[in-house]
């Protein structure tokens, strides 16, 4: 009896094979690799936090949570450890950063997802990734040299401050919101492009009236995550921000954020004055936990809506 021949090349039941040892010896060991990877991550993270508020816990006896938290003052020569002047002046330049750079970067992420031709959107998209391998201290440079005395002479002062600072983090967050926003824009259904379309919708009319409405959460996200990296950054803001740790007094006057203050003061504190650093530091860990902790819960929003 001849072999039917939808059957002919049919692997037999005699042919298969079980997984070897030595395949299921490789993927036990890949499988615990993997684990330990993700194990060492998220206690690298823990580590890093015990430590930190381990150090920075003794501003609770001195100076005290509530004179560290509401003081108006950072000056270690008199003792004093307010908190509050760092803090205004940190949201000051992110504020004025992301004011400046998520537009830019919107725009950006747009021209290249919607309107870019290919040729150009392969000299832009590059241009645009090299921003972020740009270091921080060529930023500070840059500002130090050619952007503070354009603001000197526009705010009457010596340049430092916070006009200064909010533009060069606006271009130094740039590269993250645009990435992100290019693929919350990238992951809207081709159909919804074409469905604007057919109702005679403009290119502008679609980007305005339905992308951008449909990809707000991942938009959201991207800023969010922009202005985590804007609060981070350290040595840009060193270089051109003027380091006073006062209350804001204009754009043009110098300021202090709490990077910046760690920086200069961690190579010769003491005592006191290095347990308020450890607290700034824990009040930085505590924003940027805050900041991812609103990225997630937005993100289980857009999932539910989904």
């Amino acid at each position: 009896m001849t072999e039917p021949e939808h059957m002919k090349g049919a692997p037999s039941k005699s042919g298969l094979k079980m997984m070897s040892r030595a395949t299921y010896f490789r993927e036990a060991m890949l499988k615990n690799i993997f684990l330990v990877c993700a194990v060492l991550a998220v206690a690298a993270v823990a580590l890093i936090f015990i430590f930190t508020t381990a150090r920075g816990w003794g501003v609770i006896k001195d100076p005290g949570l509530a004179a560290f938290l509401g003081g108006t003052e950072w000056s270690s020569s008199l003792g004093r450890f307010g908190i509050l002047p760092l803090v205004v002046g940190t949201l000051a330049i992110t504020f004025g950063a992301l004011m400046l750079g998520a537009p830019l970067a919107i725009g950006t992420a747009v021209f290249l997802s919607e309107i870019a031709s290919p040729r150009m959107r392969a000299i832009v998209r590059p241009a645009v990734e090299m921003l972020a391998g740009v270091p921080s201290v060529v930023y500070g440079f840059f500002g130090l040299v050619m952007l503070r005395p354009i603001v000197a002479e526009l705010t009457g002062g010596m340049g430092f401050g916070t006009l200064t600072a909010s533009v060069i983090l606006a271009v130094m967050i740039v590269p993250t919101i645009s990435t992100l926003t290019e693929d919350a824009l990238g992951s809207v259904p081709p159909g919804i492009r074409e469905a604007s379309y057919a109702m005679g919708a403009t290119t502008w009319q679609t980007i305005y009236k339905v992308l951008l409405p449909a990809a707000k959460i991942g938009i959201i996200d991207a800023i969010i995550l922009g202005m985590g990296r804007a609060i981070g950054e350290t040595m840009a803001v060193v270089m051109v921000a003027g380091n006073a740790p006062q209350f804001f007094k204009g754009l043009g006057a110098p300021i202090a954020t709490i990077t910046s203050q760690i920086v200069i003061d961690m190579s010769y504190a003491t005592g006191t004055h290095k347990t308020a650093l450890f607290g700034l530091a824990i009040i930085l860990l505590l924003m940027s936990m805050g900041l991812v902790a609103l990225v997630r819960a937005l993100s289980r929003l857009n999932a539910k809506k989904a």
